[in-house]
């Protein structure tokens, strides 16, 4: 069974890319949304966090995410030693999400394939693009938030042309009927890769 990683900088569009393949029966993982279930669920993770970043962290047993971005995001020594903790947890649980499919290829699904090492692990990759203007409208509409807070999210980020050289498929993903062919397009090739 291939492995094939998808990323995509915040507000790309790389959650609407992967329906798109879930939709063909492909098995996705979304490690973004494994990590916040991980962080909520794994006690030792959780004592972990709360060691790093204090109790008050979780309010009432719930990790206070913005809380968390925003210690984060203004200190990349912070984001590095989260990242140390949570991501062999996800690489444990992805193994685990693997090993329970039968499929060609499963698809997994991480905002920082390339800056983590993770797409060494992948057969190949897809990397999903769109210009920062519409990708910061994109995220604006989505999560009610301002046009700078983006702007650091995406700092903590390599740029799509660093990304565009390593990746083997690139979707720009400006005009969803494009979109969808390109998208269309992979799937067939990967069923024969």
């Amino acid at each position: 069974m291939k492995i094939i990683g998808l990323t995509g900088g915040i507000g790309s569009g790389k959650s609407a890319v992967l329906s798109v393949f879930s939709s063909f029966g492909v098995p996705c993982y979304e490690s973004d949304s494994r990590a916040k279930k991980l962080m909520h669920e794994d006690l030792e993770l959780i004592h972990q966090i709360k060691a790093l970043f204090g109790d008050e962290i979780y309010e009432n047993d719930k990790l206070n995410r913005s809380k968390l971005a925003d210690l984060v995001f203004a200190d990349k020594s912070k984001l590095e030693r989260l990242n140390a903790l949570v991501h062999p947890r996800v690489k444990k649980d992805f193994q685990s999400f693997v090993d329970q499919q039968d499929a060609v290829y499963v698809i997994k699904e991480a905002a920082i394939l390339f800056e983590t090492g993770a797409a060494k692990d992948c057969d190949a990759t897809i990397l999903v693009t769109a210009p920062e203007k519409l990708r910061t409208e994109r995220v604006m509409k989505r999560e009610k938030t301002n046009a700078a807070l983006i702007k650091s999210r995406m700092n903590h980020q390599w740029s799509d042309e660093k990304k565009i050289q390593l990746a083997d498929y690139v979707i720009n993903n400006i005009d969803w009927d494009k979109t969808l062919k390109k998208i269309d397009e992979i799937h067939q090739k990967l069923l024969v890769l």
